[in-house]
């Protein structure tokens, strides 16, 4: 009842005594407190209950989160808050639901790149004017673009992580390549080399797990001028493939089907899936988000040596787009400024570290990424850090049917051009042609 709250209506007949009249108040405010107290999450002690649904799914960050939440409630009995658990698989469709029902969380969790059509639609509320200023002045700039869409501002950016090169330590050292670093990465062409020399004896160069091809190769790009995404005078986004967009996809092919340094059967999977012929010596490197070092640390074999690399990068360095992991306040929400405060709690730099370390990502937060424990060599936590001030807004993220995009275009489109089965002007024929059909539709 969260949405339009029924009032409820009564009206004393004349011939009725006064102890009828008491009667039929005194169960219309029962009834009454009871749909408030459920519709806005005020009890009838004048409690507030916030919903927050959590995205959190490993272990270490679910125990964090809920720690914090726990942490909260101790401070603030007259604001509580109670923990929902979502899943980062069906949030996009479960959030839809509920915001066409009425019955949204207070808070959300979810990732930038999710925002727009939600922001767009009204069920996000503008956050301007909510946040405190220490948090507007903790994130930088490039991180608050991932969430703004219009003049309004739809998300916090919390968490991020860049995409970097895994490598097998020992196949690395006895190739005798030269090994990049943040302030030297290897350029594309010098990538390309690097896994042709690593080839050899039944291990392939790299496996690049591309079953969804699109976010690599859009974020990847950057570092080469690709931006996907043009804006017209009028406001309007359309798909333009330009050379930039070109370099990283181009590599990746050539790798697979030109110099074999690529294995082809990685094309399919997901970054997990790389993982045990990572181990056996399969491939001597693998392209993955920063927070798989967790899944590694525990499940690689006894002595088995790998260390953290930089990406490629193109002329622009080692820039890459990202979309954050964000929190936003429901439209709908009666207890915004309530929700408000929450996030900014759970954001404190202390928090916004631990956050940090239990999902094996980065913090956003300026003074949270000068925290020692993610500046250590260990895991390759610094080879992160370092990479931290050249994360960028993701192309993609603003654009309106960008979702649709993705699943109905680019990505059978890539999977295709990866695997040989078309070619380079039959890829920008139908991100362009095709893509930019979808996008009309949205931009009318």
């Amino acid at each position: 009842m969260r949405r339009g709250r029924q009032q409820g209506r009564g009206a004393a007949g004349s011939g009725r005594g006064r102890s009828g009249l008491l009667a039929v108040v005194t169960v219309l405010a029962l009834l009454l407190g009871g749909c408030a107290g459920d519709g806005d999450g005020t009890g009838p002690d004048g409690r507030i209950t916030l919903r927050f649904q959590s995205l959190a799914w490993q272990k270490d960050s679910v125990d964090v989160t809920r720690e914090l939440v726990r942490e909260w409630n101790a401070r603030h009995p007259r604001v509580r808050v109670s923990y929902v658990q979502g899943s980062w698989d069906s949030v996009h469709d479960q959030l839809l639901t509920s915001f066409e029902g009425g019955e949204a969380p207070d808070i959300i969790h979810d990732a930038s790149d999710d925002l727009a059509d939600f922001a767009y639609g009204g069920y996000l509320a503008d956050l301007r004017g909510l946040l405190s200023r220490r948090l507007e002045r903790d994130i930088p700039r490039r991180s608050w673009e991932t969430v703004t869409f219009g003049d309004g501002v739809y998300g916090v950016p919390f968490l991020q992580e860049p995409r970097v090169l895994i490598a097998n330590a020992d196949l690395l050292e006895r190739s005798g390549v030269r090994v990049p670093t943040p302030s030297e990465p290897w350029s594309w062409p010098e990538f390309r080399e690097v896994a042709r020399r690593l080839t050899g004896d039944g291990v392939h160069g790299v496996g690049w797990p591309l079953r969804e091809p699109v976010s690599s190769t859009l974020n990847l790009s950057l570092s080469t001028g690709g931006r996907m995404f043009v804006r017209g005078a009028d406001g309007k986004a359309r798909v333009t493939f330009g050379p930039g967009d070109e370099v990283m996809p181009r590599t990746v092919r050539d790798q697979v089907n030109d110099d074999r340094s690529a294995a082809r059967t990685t094309l399919g999977m997901g970054g997990s899936d790389t993982l045990p012929g990572f181990f056996g010596g399969r491939y001597a490197m693998v392209p993955l988000g920063f927070s798989y070092r967790q899944q590694i640390v525990r499940q690689a074999p006894a002595g088995f040596r790998w260390r953290v690399l930089p990406a490629p990068a193109g002329p622009g360095g080692p820039v890459q787009g990202v979309s954050p992991q964000t929190l936003s306040i429901a439209e709908e929400s009666p207890h915004k400024e309530e929700a408000a405060r929450f996030v900014d709690f759970l954001l404190q730099p202390r928090n916004m570290v631990r956050l940090a370390l239990g999902d094996w990502m980065l913090p956003t937060g300026e003074e949270a990424l000068r925290d020692p424990a993610l500046r250590t060599a260990t895991h390759g936590w610094a080879t992160g850090t370092a990479l931290a001030a050249h994360l960028r807004a993701a192309p993609a993220p603003s654009v309106r049917g960008y979702p649709e995009w993705k699943d109905k275009v680019a990505t059978p489109a890539f999977q295709e051009y990866y695997s040989g089965a078309i070619g380079l002007d039959e890829l920008r024929g139908r991100l362009e042609r095709d893509g930019n059909l979808v996008l009309a539709r949205y931009q009318r």
